[in-house]
């Protein structure tokens, strides 16, 4: 017997048939009337992403990490290959495995050479879109069927996070490329699985999981992107719930029925995995870069990862006194700070899983907070900093999701006018627009943003150090020795084994520096405490022995590069100095053999070339001349170095004359004399004015010793 259907029942089947038919739709009057808002939004968010950071065009690289990640990796350098693709993917890259922000690199010098605004250009407009993607996945997040009550929600969102102060740090740097570029994986994520949330299917489940592996192949950091997701579907996407989709297929729909929290995580288990690929290869690399160096105290981290999220929470709101780089407070923290860090955190957590049900952005955008900065909080201890803005570029969303949905909740609540609200939250844009505008221009050298840091910290030795390092590039010697020194007075209160290798880097900067302004046996102290602080510090035995060979004390310099040599064997410059060492003892041809070891470790470095021909080229023993070899060696010296080097330039002239090529050697001989004289080396001019002379009566040089 057929038991009655009603007319209401009949209609409610009807009505959800028809919502399951037209999920992930929008309707399209609706649609076509927020067109031109939605367009005008789009344009206002690039112009003030754009007119924040469109100035890094201007500006230089910085010397912090920028060479690493570009302009000192050959690998980076020569653009785009397939043998670079390849390295990319298997090998690290700046201590870690991120191959898409290692080919990103690629590509920017394959376009803009070494050109920094070509690579900054790059950045800001990665971080562009990221911004509105950012906008459009919001909408399409929390709009419902409609998708029209939450623009100027979405919009807020996504302009605080396009020109928020603490954003800076990840756009203004082209060593965070990595930032930018795994915050577009990730948004495009968020858009991916949006999609696949509202219609399930297998191919936009493998979109999610594709795009997640690129986001964590440009910054691992990502690993709690699959937490981040299990939010989502608490809110806005309401998929604790039993959804109204069915998917089609009876495997699928017994799937769909299943209990949701269950069914949920099951799901990110593929994402999950991925993660934990992520972490192990991290973890691994990590350990490597570290060596032996011990971490700090346990208890010292958790207190610097409570205070720290505390923190980023107050320069969300106030964003001041903002540095590249802030020292770690150690055991410096006051308990009663770390005390209120942690029951404050706790109050908000509490307030936010008590509130989950009735404003899910508060639980949803809390949590994402919390847990995005799990990977960088301090527990786990990555370099010497305490904490970092760059760490904020997406946690920071969650934030921002809080606080705007919640404004937005309470303006209703309090009756605001519509015109009150914009104009506070246009004012609030702008405030935080002009802070991030002011905040960028200390990226627009070295020097400036290494002094900026020394005025908003304290005890911050990075920034000497790393301001010494500019001075002695410049050849300013005393500012350079004394910003060093000042580096060592600080480290010396940081007595923890965790700082022995930053303090031996110290050392030797300073030694270098000591040995260039010409005081060697203070120089030799210096590299000596560097090796007691890290007995296998392979640059500080070089160093050393090229201070010791300055003063011809050839066999202690000897020993040195083969201390060297133990630890790092393929240390091309050691085999360069022991082949100097040698040259000068007259053993020619075991220099030579020296040289031609540096040359086939390092194929892009001109000097082992240069002295090789040089040899060839001058050499009292005619068994061990050859003119035409040292012409395509002196060449190719040349060509690497830019035809800047005039002491190149006067080995290829040497080199031509042994060749009875006379013509060629009196003409590259009077390139080297111009490009000497310019640069004010005026001994070395004289020198090849007297080559020339020689030339001229079509007589090679010859040298007796190793020196030019």
């Amino acid at each position: 017997m057929a038991v009655p259907v009603s007319k209401e029942a009949r209609r409610s089947r009807k009505d959800r048939g028809h919502r399951e038919r037209l999920v992930d739709s929008a309707s399209p009057h609706r649609e076509v009337a927020t067109r031109p808002l939605t367009i005008f939004i789009y344009l206002l968010l690039v112009g003030i992403t754009w007119s924040v950071f469109g100035q890094t065009l201007a500006y230089d690289f910085v010397n912090f990490d920028d060479h690493i990640y570009v302009y000192d990796t050959p690998e980076i350098t020569r653009g785009m290959s397939v043998n670079g693709v390849v390295a990319a993917f298997t090998r690290p890259h700046a201590h870690n495995w991120h191959p898409l922000t290692t080919i990103s690199h690629m590509l920017d010098c394959q376009f803009y050479r070494l050109r920094a605004g070509g690579h900054h250009f790059t950045n800001v407009v990665l971080h562009t879109i990221t911004v509105l993607l950012l906008y459009r996945v919001l909408r399409q997040m929390t709009g419902g069927s409609s998708r029209t009550g939450n623009i100027w929600q979405s919009g807020v969102v996504a302009a605080l996070f396009a020109i928020h102060p603490l954003h800076v740090e990840s756009v203004a740097w082209v060593s965070e490329r990595k930032d930018v570029l795994s915050g577009l994986f990730f948004v495009l994520m968020l858009g991916a699985y949006v999609r696949y949330a509202r219609a399930p299917s297998i191919g936009r489940y493998l979109a999610v999981a594709v795009l997640f592996a690129a986001g964590l192949m440009s910054k691992s950091m990502l690993v709690t992107a699959p937490f981040v997701l299990l939010l989502l579907d608490y809110w806005p996407l309401s998929r604790f719930e039993r959804p109204l989709v069915a998917i089609k297929g009876k495997t699928a729909h017994r799937w769909n029925q299943r209990p949701a929290i269950p069914r949920l995580l099951l799901e990110k288990i593929p994402l999950l995995v991925l993660s934990a690929a992520a972490c192990v290869v991290t973890f691994v690399l990590q350990k490597q870069e570290a060596g032996a160096i011990p971490p700090l105290p346990f208890a010292w981290r958790v207190e610097n990862a409570f205070t720290s999220y505390v923190t980023y929470l107050w320069k969300t709101f106030w964003p001041t006194r903002l540095a590249v780089f802030y020292p770690h407070p150690n055991n410096s923290l006051p308990i009663w700070e770390v005390i209120l860090a942690i029951a404050f955190l706790v109050a908000i957590t509490a307030a936010a899983i008590g509130l989950r049900k009735q404003r899910g952005y508060l639980f949803t955008g809390w949590f994402w907070y919390l847990g995005m900065l799990v990977p960088v909080i301090g527990v786990v201890q990555v370099g010497e900093q305490g904490h970092a803005d760059r760490y904020t570029y997406l946690p920071q969303i969650g934030l921002f999701l809080m606080v705007v949905w919640g404004a937005a909740e309470l303006s209703v609540y309090a009756r605001l006018k519509p015109h009150f609200v914009a104009t506070t939250a246009a004012a609030i844009v702008v405030a935080f627009g002009w802070t991030a505008f002011v905040q960028r221009t200390h990226w627009k050298d070295s020097e400036t943003l290494w002094n900026h840091a020394l005025a908003v910290t304290s005890n911050n030795d990075v920034a000497h150090n790393n301001l010494g390092f500019l001075c002695a590039d410049r050849g300013d010697m005393d500012k350079a020795i004394s910003h060093f020194e000042a580096a060592l007075r600080i480290r010396a209160s940081k007595p923890e084994r965790h700082y022995d290798l930053g303090s031996a880097f110290v050392q030797m900067n300073l030694g270098d520096a000591l040995a260039r302004k010409g005081r060697a046996d203070e120089a030799i102290l210096h590299y000596q405490e560097a090796i007691k602080l890290q007995p296998n510090y392979a640059d500080a035995y070089y160093n050393l022995g090229s201070v010791l060979f300055a003063k011809s004390e050839i066999d202690e310099a000897i020993a040195q590069w083969q201390r060297t040599l133990e630890l790092e064997p393929n240390y091309a410059d050691a085999y360069t100095g022991i082949g100097n060492a040698l040259l000068q003892r007259g053993l020619l041809k075991e220099a030579i053999s020296h040289y031609e070891k540096a040359t086939e470790i390092a194929p892009q470095d001109p000097h082992s070339r240069n002295n090789v021909a040089w040899v060839l080229a001058t050499s009292p023993d005619a068994s061990i001349r050859d003119g035409s070899r040292a012409v395509k060696l002196a060449q190719e010296a040349v060509d690497l170095s830019g035809g800047k080097q005039p002491q190149f330039l006067r080995t290829l002239a040497a080199a031509y004359a042994e060749d009875n090529r006379f013509g060629e050697a009196i003409s590259a001989a009077k390139q080297g004399f111009e490009i000497a004289s310019a640069q004010g080396d005026l001994a070395l001019a004289e020198k090849i004015r007297a080559d020339v002379a020689l030339y001229r009566i079509r007589t090679p040089l010859r040298r007796g010793f190793w020196s030019k």
